[in-house]
């Protein structure tokens, strides 16, 4: 290996250990549901995880500064890594290396930019708007991480393609419940379509609680169905977003607009160890 190859390969490194320190500050669901992927999956995730994240905060959390331009000038720096193979930004970097090497379309990644977007307009979503949002910020994310898991297998890509968006389209519903005074009071925003959010109700809750659920229950279809080297992890993931759900709906729609429902380390704890012994006995 050249010093020139090295020098890039260090940088590289360096880049994906970023992202992962991205991927532990803002999660430690996510972040310890990575650390058991397979070794081979756990830098490209993290590189995934580091670009949504750093696209979301630009439209959630800078409110002093020009968000539009922002978002844009990291669109524009994101087509510029992927097309020239390298960023000083190393949160990009660590992206196009993913997006290079496992073949991610750039239509995957103009439709969760477009998501991007949309958030940075206050408004009530129709149903059209709706199902567009979920398919750009989540559903599509999901697909990017099911090229990694697929590993160039196209054929078994398609077949996992409909759940692997339906579980991240559950996953970003039950952020939607679990951030609901938060977007509604501080950003604006209202995700359900053709719902007041200052007056939910239980029958209501109830309702987006169904469409969550068989969400769930078509994204489990294909968890079962990936390689063995990605499915601890993504069933981790499912394990602590169903325990989530699951607390959500056992409380009055009146608390949800009151507080941020979470799940507690003791708890995460246990739900790790009982998702390692499910997974070891091949009970998943």
């Amino acid at each position: 290996m050249s010093k020139k190859e090295t020098t890039k390969a260090l940088f590289d490194r360096v880049s994906y250990r970023c992202s992962k320190a991205v991927t532990n500050t803002y999660s430690t669901s996510f972040s310890l549901a990575i650390r058991f992927l397979h070794k081979d999956f756990v830098d490209p995730i993290h590189g995934i995880y580091g670009f949504v994240r750093f696209a979301d905060e630009i439209v959630d959390s800078f409110h002093d500064f020009p968000k539009a331009h922002l978002l844009e000038r990291f669109k524009e720096e994101t087509y510029r890594a992927i097309d020239e193979k390298i960023s000083l930004n190393p949160i990009l970097n660590s992206f196009q290396f993913v997006v290079n090497d496992f073949g991610i379309e750039r239509e995957l990644i103009d439709k969760f930019l477009s998501s991007m977007e949309m958030d940075l307009r206050k408004a009530e979503y129709t149903q059209e708007k709706y199902e567009e949002y979920i398919l750009g910020s989540a559903e599509v994310v999901g697909l990017m991480c099911l090229k990694v898991f697929t590993e160039g297998n196209s054929e078994m890509y398609e077949n996992l393609k409909a759940p692997a968006m339906k579980l991240g389209s559950a996953f970003q519903k039950i952020n939607f419940l679990r951030d609901l005074k938060d977007d509604y009071s501080e950003l604006g925003r209202s995700y359900f379509p053709g719902i007041d959010v200052s007056k939910l109700d239980d029958k209501t809750k109830k309702a987006i609680e169904a469409d969550i659920q068989a969400d769930f229950d078509a994204g489990y279809e294909g968890i079962v169905g990936l390689p063995k080297k990605a499915r601890f992890g993504v069933y981790l993931a499912y394990i602590y977003y169903t325990a989530l759900f699951k607390k959500i709906a056992s409380i009055p729609s009146a608390r949800i607009l009151e507080e941020r429902v979470s799940i507690s380390k003791p708890q995460k704890a246990s739900l790790l160890f009982g998702s390692y012994v499910r997974h070891s006995f091949n009970l998943i």
